[in-house]
């Protein structure tokens, strides 16, 4: 999916009033002390070995053996990072994988919170529109943004982390109506729904340009999901965990239940973190990201998150 700009106020400081139930406060508690087990393991982990002046390899990347950030501007500027002044990620509504509105602003939001946390990094988490996010993070105003498709053309700008998140597309559609498909040649006495200036991959979109395939474009997927639910339209493409969040958003169980989802991708995304080629310690802020982003994979932590978000926790 392209992100587009849209308009929206530079919202520096909001503190999330979203309280949550008690069984959701308990099981963040326990994800952050997992989060923080795997802090202290890898730092006593440093601490306990002794170095090998005759060792060729690099050292292990961890609190107490990463190179440190060094900005290179001091006071209140957003690149400098303290405890007091942690260091600013540009981010944008992409709910439910990130939004001021969500617990911990979403999953993927809280995630690469806790990466950075974990390698002892305070961060900030600057909501802006998308563009506007891009602009500012290129330009060495922040130190990353969050998160974006791969682009040639973006590597003109930035680093690239490690994949943080797959966004896997899909066709939901009504429950009662049976449907399977192979290929979108299959699909043009189908009618769609979709986002306006949405681009579905070039498998779909070829289709869509050709007119083999018709798509009625509306603004919200609440807009769409109602026109599905009335018939007007039979299938909708939208990234999975999206769509759902939509549904849960704005509409009740029991309408919820009335609609499904194909299991074949239409199209998978990965996307990544990106650092500014601008800014002097962007090579090894991403090196310790990337490397704590394996260490939470390979423990099973990176699942737990995303397990969240799939039973709806951070709504």
């Amino acid at each position: 999916m392209i992100r587009t700009a849209e308009s929206g106020i530079f919202q520096k400081n909001r503190e999330m009033t979203k309280t949550g139930s008690q069984p959701g406060k308990l099981f963040f508690g326990v994800l952050a002390l997992f989060s923080l087990f795997l802090f202290l393991s890898a730092a006593v982990s440093a601490q306990q070995t002794a170095p090998d002046p005759s060792a060729q390899t690099s050292p292990q990347i961890s609190p107490q053996t990463s190179p440190q950030i060094s900005p290179q501007i001091s006071g209140t500027d957003p690149a400098h990072g303290s405890e007091t002044h942690p260091l600013q990620i540009t981010v944008g509504e992409w709910p439910p994988y990130i939004s001021e509105k969500l617990d911990h602003h979403g999953a993927v939001a809280h995630l690469i919170s806790d990466i950075f946390a974990a390698e002892g990094i305070p961060v900030e988490l600057i909501f802006l529109p998308w563009g506007r996010a891009y602009s500012e993070a290129a330009n060495g105003n922040f130190v990353a943004t969050g998160v974006w498709m791969h682009k040639a053309e973006r590597e003109a700008d930035f680093l690239y982390s490690e994949p943080v998140l797959n966004e896997e597309f899909v066709f939901f559609h009504r429950a009662d109506m049976p449907f399977d498909w192979q290929d979108f040649s299959e699909l043009t006495d189908q009618r769609m729904g979709g986002g306006i200036k949405y681009s579905y991959g070039p498998g779909l979109d070829a289709y869509l340009d050709s007119g083999q395939i018709y798509m009625d474009r509306l603004p919200t997927d609440r807009q769409n999901f109602e026109k599905l639910l009335a018939g007007r339209i039979s299938l909708y493409p939208q990234e999975v965990n999206v769509g759902y969040a939509a549904l849960r958003e704005n509409f009740p169980p029991e309408v919820q239940k009335l609609i499904t989802h194909h299991p074949r991708p239409v199209l998978v995304n990965l996307s990544y973190v990106l650092f500014p080629k601008s800014l002097p310690d962007s090579v090894a802020l991403r090196d310790r990201f990337n490397t704590r982003l394996q260490m939470f994979r390979n423990s099973g932590l990176y699942d737990v998150y995303m397990d969240a978000l799939k039973d709806g926790r951070y709504m």
